[in-house]
């Protein structure tokens, strides 16, 4: 075979070898033991969804059991109405009602449902149909040998949360640097750099109902910032009649849904801390999320009786200016939201 031959031939066989060693992980016969073609990559276990909100509101499950109350969760829907470019979706998640629903158990709030009662509303109607049998029947009492309707067995609740998610807003601020330099001649080294920021936030708005007299009893308006990094370095140069060009990069962003879990975590430790009356004995008025060195929120009622204040504001004077946390570049006394 001539050298040009055997060039010819070595580039499909060079394929050909990298094919088979990429598919050697690969069986189109099923693994007669463990009935699969293949083995599944990763190995990160299972672990608890937490957020730095999630230890207060287990501390609140002790203020919670001396005082029972019953809550349910509704609706709280996503209003922002963004979805993704692709139509594949939306942007927030649909369960904002869910993690409210683990947000209520952490802090050992007993929860009635009223979210999804079809299951329970299908048993209704074959209970009334007599179509289920009853545990009773043929026990030392006779009981009936279906299902008995007993008014009265289905416990209400005192209070139902719902509200929505209200904002999501996408590069709120954002800062980049970008650098290329090498060599002056046409084949020498060159290299490039570059990194940027930006910043979104997502905000939620709850209301917590008396499910009795269908009195609004408190409301809670949060906004939390979200932020994204992305950063990339190149080489690129020449090797005698070679050339290489070589490039790595690593881009992030804080998860958008774990942002509306903290938000809606943050809340509800809020909103159960002062229908329970805790006095901020479980960080109800403080952020552990905020750093040291942001200014504390003024003190709207520093000469008013603490009888005499409104203990909406008495419990959580970080409420009155939620956007204190000014950033070094930002004009002291300006902004959209106001200052103080």
């Amino acid at each position: 075979m001539t050298r040009r031959g055997k060039k010819y031939l070595l580039k499909p066989l060079v394929l050909v070898i990298a094919g088979l060693s990429l598919a050697g992980c690969i069986s189109p016969q099923a693994d007669s033991v463990t009935g699969r073609y293949t083995a599944p990559i990763g190995g990160s276990p299972v672990i608890s969804n937490e957020t730095p909100y999630s230890a207060a509101l287990r501390c609140m499950a002790g203020y919670t059991s001396q005082r029972p109350l019953r809550i349910a969760v509704g609706q709280i829907a996503d209003y922002t109405g963004k979805s993704e470019s692709d139509n594949s979706g939306r942007k927030i998640t649909q369960g904002a009602a869910l993690m409210a629903m683990s947000a209520l158990s952490k802090a050992g709030v007993q929860l009635v449902e009223r979210f999804d009662t079809s299951v329970a509303e299908m048993e209704l109607k074959y209970a009334n149909n007599k179509l289920i049998g009853s545990d009773q029947a043929g026990g030392p009492n006779g009981g009936p040998d279906y299902r008995q309707i007993i008014a009265g067995s289905i416990p209400g609740s005192d209070y139902y949360l719902v509200g929505g998610i209200t904002e999501l807003n996408f590069n709120i601020r954002s800062v980049g640097a970008n650098a290329d330099g090498g060599e002056t001649a046409t084949n020498g080294l060159k290299g490039s750099t570059g990194g940027n920021m930006y910043v979104m936030n997502v905000g939620l708005d709850l209301r917590l109902v008396d499910t009795k007299t269908l009195q609004v009893v408190d409301v809670i308006s949060y906004q939390k910032q979200i932020i994204g990094r992305q950063v990339s370095v190149g080489v690129f140069d020449f090797l005698g009649a070679n050339f290489f060009d070589a490039s790595v990069g690593e881009s992030a962003l804080e998860p958008i849904q774990l942002a509306v879990r903290s938000v809606i975590e943050r809340a509800v430790l809020e909103m159960t801390a002062r229908l329970y009356h805790t006095n901020g004995a479980c960080a109800a008025t403080t952020d552990p999320l905020a750093d040291g060195n942001d200014r504390p929120a003024p003190d709207y009622h520093a000469n008013t009786p603490v009888t005499a204040r409104n203990e909406e504001h008495a419990n959580d004077p970080s409420r009155q200016d939620p956007y204190r946390y000014y950033g070094s570049c930002d004009p002291a006394g300006d902004g959209l939201r106001g200052s103080e």
